[in-house]
């Protein structure tokens, strides 16, 4: 199924659609000047493509006053609970990843970077430090983005990034990552932004997966 039908099944508002799609385009480019050994490259899409499905249960009840999208949210609720990483790897399986994409979809997530750091998958490796140069509103620096994170979840107790240090090494291992990532290609960071893309946006709105 087209991706974008996908999201719309999901009844995926359009800002998070968009993350979605920005993260899978940053690893697009990547795997485009990718000079290291072999990677699974449909996983790493597929996994990018995919990796915040549930991340409705996330958005703020004042979000939006329309009934319907409140009632989609409720729905969320009812049938998959209220852990959005639970909920990103059931969709996942629902919607066609494998066990080794779902191996990838589990281990990309910020709270693991040290263990993405010292692990030997590049897949994981990729998604991760994608997901972590896309804000809300675009492709930024990879610390940018993460000390933002630190600020956006200092008051939330159940956040790693609510602890300072914590987040900090979260953001060392982090840097570590882009390092690893960018040893084996012929761009560099900021060569990743929201012009160079743009192209793969729109290639990959019409992506099935």
């Amino acid at each position: 199924m087209n991706i974008i039908n996908i999201y719309n099944k999901y009844h995926l508002p359009e800002n998070l659609q968009m993350h979605m799609l920005r993260v899978a385009s940053c690893s697009h480019l990547i795997i485009d000047n990718w000079i290291g050994d072999e990677l699974d490259k449909n996983a790493i899409i597929r996994v990018c493509l995919l990796h915040d499905m549930g991340n409705m249960v996330k958005i703020p009840e004042d979000f939006s006053d329309d009934k319907e999208f409140i009632a989609i949210r409720k729905s969320y609720f009812d049938k998959y609970g209220t852990n959005d990483h639970e909920i990103n790897l059931e969709i996942g399986k629902i919607e066609g990843l494998s066990d080794k994409e779902l191996t990838i979809l589990d281990g990309k997530r910020s709270r693991k970077n040290e263990q993405t750091l010292n692990s030997d998958s590049y897949e994981i490796k990729i998604c991760a430090y994608c997901d972590q140069r896309v804000a809300p509103d675009g492709v930024v620096d990879l610390k940018t983005r993460l000390e933002d994170a630190k600020v956006r979840y200092k008051d939330n107790p159940l956040s790693v990034w609510s602890n300072e240090e914590k987040a900090n090494h979260l953001i060392d291992c982090a840097l570590g990552i882009e390092k690893q990532v960018m040893d084996y290609c012929n761009i560099l960071p900021e060569d990743i932004n929201d012009k160079s893309i743009e192209k793969y946006i729109i290639k990959l709105r019409k992506y099935d997966i």
